[in-house]
């Protein structure tokens, strides 16, 4: 179906009139739909119980519930040597390689946590920041590590994005994927100079980009036209002295402590004086470090100094608006987030301080362009495969304990936690197939032959028996869609459609889907109703309605 990696991907329900800025209707006016589709913006997917929740509660009520709701967080990862070469002892059992040495346990526990868990808004921000600040598991392999990593995500979720950028900074996965962990002071005699990885990286893509941005995301230009740099190369080399002489926290049991400790992911990476630059520091803005001051100092100050940077707003903003909505933000749209962001007065950020998650979150999920669908030109995005699987789960009421949750979305181009580098699956940017001038992030993931696999991912998901548990997983219950009402559904075609219609696309499928999926619930004879309900339910899920949210 060559339509899949097209533009006709976008063709989304028309558009509605807008909401004022700040609207939301009481609780008890609120549709199904809109909450149908607040909840595909907001969490992993709608819920028969969410959606109830949220039509009786109303927005700012919901995400009140969302920001005070326990983390739902990993368990059972197991701490493990992080020296990999040690490996399985003789005798463990077969399964011992994959929970101890892969990042199988957290993968499982991601999507069986996205599926069954209610803390959802922390989840899905959780799994945002960590597709921006972004950590491999090609490179940390270990699962309590990838564990603790993801925690930051989950931690902050709700708290401020400068602490994001601290954690980040010291985590001790970033330290080992970034190289800053061991990062050592210029010494010429044995042709050590610091290493600049981390320092770039977290200006380029973890917090205000290569250029210089307008508050509404928009390139500044100089007299001749072209963008204005955000920072030069000196900038990145004064980054990188700011980020010497920080190594591992000492393994427990340790008998010595030293720079050059080895990796250790269970604590905070630490600072040795006697390995950091102390000369000065050319920073962002004009910045320029006094010299002479400690490890820990000159990363506080040089932390605050990329937190306050002006781009920050509108550059995470428009990310997290591509995460959350739609992927190509009207200017306005990010102009409003990036107001959030830095706390300006009148607006949703109002007396919170800059960097505040609450008030980002907000401003994203109440703005006018992600309440009302617009015009499918420009609006909407495509799910990624993550999102595709545990939307269709959640809609339909199904259950998953995440094992074949896991390997589909790999199968479908995104093991979670392990994108292929640090730019992510996809870049943010990333250009539609057929118009380069809007951005369609997820398309880096899915195309033709993405969508044929989604096809046979679909089948089994939709086959009415489910996916039997693995017994080598604790706990394990498999995946399952209970077909039974559809199926009873299905001996009135119609009334198949419109429950479709209701569940997967918020009341909003267009007459022409539906009419299509009327003829494909009617192509088996009616005393196959579970045949019936099984060509419609897969052509719903296939659709470019329905992989496309607006």
């Amino acid at each position: 179906m060559p339509c899949f990696a097209r533009l006709c991907l976008w063709a989304a329900a028309a558009s509605l009139s807008w909401p004022a800025l700040a609207a939301d209707p009481p609780a008890a006016t609120m549709t199904e739909s809109e909450a149908r589709r607040f909840l595909a913006q907001a969490s992993f997917g709608p819920t028969d119980a969410s959606v109830a929740e949220l039509m009786s509660r109303g927005r700012p009520a919901w995400l009140a519930s969302q920001f005070t709701l326990a983390n739902s967080d990993f368990t059972g990862v197991p701490y493990v040597d992080p020296d990999s070469s040690k490996g399985c002892p003789t005798g463990a059992p077969a399964t011992c390689k994959r929970d101890n040495y892969s990042l199988f346990p957290v993968q499982v526990q991601f999507f069986a946590n996205a599926v069954n868990q209610p803390d959802q808004l922390r989840q899905r921000t959780a799994l945002a920041l960590s597709e921006i600040l972004v950590v491999s598991g090609n490179v940390i392999k270990l699962p309590h590590a990838m564990a603790n990593y993801q925690r930051i995500f989950l931690r902050n979720a709700f708290g401020n994005f400068r602490d994001v950028l601290k954690e980040v900074t010291l985590s001790p996965a970033m330290g080992r994927f970034l190289n800053m962990a061991n990062n050592d002071k210029p010494n010429p005699a044995k042709g050590i100079e610091p290493n600049e990885n981390y320092a770039r990286e977290v200006l380029q893509l973890f917090s205000i980009g290569l250029f210089q941005l307008n508050p509404d995301g928009s390139v500044q230009l100089d007299a001749k036209g072209q963008p204005v740099p955000s920072y030069d190369q000196e900038t990145v080399e004064g980054f990188a002295h700011v980020f010497t002489g920080w190594t591992y926290a000492p393994r427990p049991g340790a008998t010595k402590n030293r720079f050059g400790n080895p990796s250790y992911y269970d604590a905070r990476m630490i600072a040795f004086d006697e390995h950091h630059d102390k000369g000065t520091k050319k920073l962002l803005s004009g910045t320029v470090l006094p010299g002479g001051q400690t490890a820990q100092a000159d990363l506080e100050a040089a932390i605050d100094n990329i937190f306050n940077h002006p781009n920050v707003g509108p550059f995470i903003g428009r990310q997290l608006i591509q995460q959350l909505v739609t992927a190509n933000p009207s200017p306005a749209y990010i102009a409003r987030v990036a107001r959030a962001f830095n706390g300006a007065a009148s607006d949703v950020g109002s007396g919170r301080p800059r960097g505040d998650m609450k008030a980002v979150l907000t401003a994203i999920l109440t703005d006018p362009e992600a309440l009302t669908p617009q015009a499918p030109a420009n609006s909407g995005k495509l799910r990624e495969p993550i999102l595709q699987l545990t939307h269709l789960l959640r809609a339909m009421g199904g259950v998953s304990d995440g094992v074949w949750l896991r390997s589909q979305a790999a199968g479908l181009g995104q093991t979670v936690y392990s994108p292929a580098s640090v730019f992510n699956f996809f870049p943010p940017d990333y250009d539609l197939p057929d118009n380069p001038s809007l951005d369609g992030p997820a398309f880096g993931v899915f195309n033709a032959s993405a969508a044929f696999k989604l096809s046979g991912v679909l089948q089994t998901a939709l086959n009415g028996k489910g996916v039997a548990p693995d017994t080598t997983v604790p706990g394990a219950i498999g995946t399952k869609i209970d077909l039974a009402r559809w199926q009873t559904l299905a001996a009135t075609p119609a009334s198949l459609v419109a429950e479709i219609n209701r569940v997967l696309f918020a009341g909003r499928a267009s007459a022409a889907l539906q009419a299509a999926l009327l003829k494909a619930a009617q192509i088996a004879p009616a005393t196959k109703p579970l045949d019936r309900a099984k060509a419609a339910l897969f052509l719903a899920a296939m659709s470019p309605e329905y992989l496309v949210e607006n």
